[in-house]
């Protein structure tokens, strides 16, 4: 196994994989009410190929994978992936990026196939108020589906709750509360003005320092080492059994520590989430490229990778948080 490194000199042993631009809801920071342009079924990798840009990747230095969509669990046979990817040689890590609405009845079959936890998106605790953000969710399927994934010892489970002021913000303590009691890992998300649905991202911003301060009325937040190689801090109020974390990519980016590439539904790799700059993977791989050839074309993506990203100035990304997997 060789170092992946960027122009920079970061490492980059992080793969994120978007099996599908499919979801089953339409969260309001993420997809407008009506959904996108789907691509067909010949437009997206299917698995196999999937699997040759994990080998690639591995054997460049990868050593984690995340599977996002869309909705991952809304593409048939997943836990296939799953199988796959944990029979290569360097993956020490599997990780799924869900909302959990599907999830109860999938998490057994995933820890077998090899995955190894769940992050799941939960951006609020109350029924009525869960379903007008993600348009036609159900909070007691995703309460479910996170009971199931414990039990199946998909662990730690972590929740990510993208704060939205004037939406779900006065939420913030009912989530730092949970990780008192209860073995809860919870992560507070900055809103990022993103191409999405029918918000505007004026004044919608809750910057982490201010979470934050809200969340230390409760006690004093004390530094934790966290899990899963990504941009997040972690903390832990006072006796608690679970931790908080903090991701802030506008008002405290981590691009100086980033180490992942990201892998679209239709085969293109993205060297940085706020840009359009992809590299094309699924027509060389359909036009009988070698393993060669795709670590090739991986090193070229770790190359491109920007010194950070122009969020604060606004950004004008052609495609929606849900086609490109966050």
């Amino acid at each position: 196994m060789t170092r992946l490194l960027d122009s920079f000199q970061r490492p980059v042993n992080y793969l994120r994989i978007s099996v599908t631009d499919r979801c089953n809801l339409r969260c309001v920071y993420c997809m407008p009410p009506e959904g996108i342009p789907l691509l067909s079924h010949e437009e997206i990798l299917s698995y196999e190929e999937i699997s040759v840009v994990a080998q690639a990747a591995a054997e460049l230095g990868i050593i984690k994978i995340r599977l996002t969509g869309g909705e991952p669990l809304a593409r048939a046979g997943l836990t296939n992936l799953v199988a796959m990817l944990a029979q290569i040689r360097g993956i020490d890590d599997i990780s799924l990026t869900t909302n959990a609405e599907l999830l109860e009845r999938n998490a057994e079959a995933l820890k077998g196939a090899g995955l190894s936890r769940v992050n799941v998106s939960l951006d609020s605790l109350r029924g009525d108020r869960f379903h007008r953000i993600t348009r036609v969710g159900n909070l007691d399927n995703v309460l479910q589906g996170i009971a199931a994934a414990r039990h199946a010892g998909l662990g730690p489970v972590k929740t990510n709750t993208v704060v939205i002021r004037g939406t779900n913000d006065d939420e913030v303590l009912d989530f730092a509360r949970l990780t008192i009691a209860g073995d809860w890992h919870v992560r507070f998300i900055e809103y990022m003005p993103f191409p999405n649905g029918d918000e505007k991202a004026d004044n919608l911003l809750v910057p982490v320092s201010e979470i934050k301060q809200r969340i230390e009325t409760l006690g004093r937040l004390e530094p934790t080492l966290g899990s899963g190689g990504g941009p997040a801090k972690y903390f832990r109020l006072p006796g608690a059994k679970g931790t908080i974390g903090f991701i802030s990519p506008v008002s405290e980016h981590f691009c100086r520590a980033c180490n992942r590439l990201r892998l679209t539904s239709d085969g293109k790799l993205r060297p940085c989430l706020f840009s359009d700059n992809e590299i094309d993977l699924r027509g060389p791989l359909r036009h009988g490229a070698t393993t060669h050839d795709i670590k090739r074309l991986i090193r070229e993506a770790a190359s491109c990778k920007p010194e950070g990203h122009r969020l604060k100035a606004g950004i004008s990304c052609e495609r929606s948080m849900a086609q490109i997997g966050g």
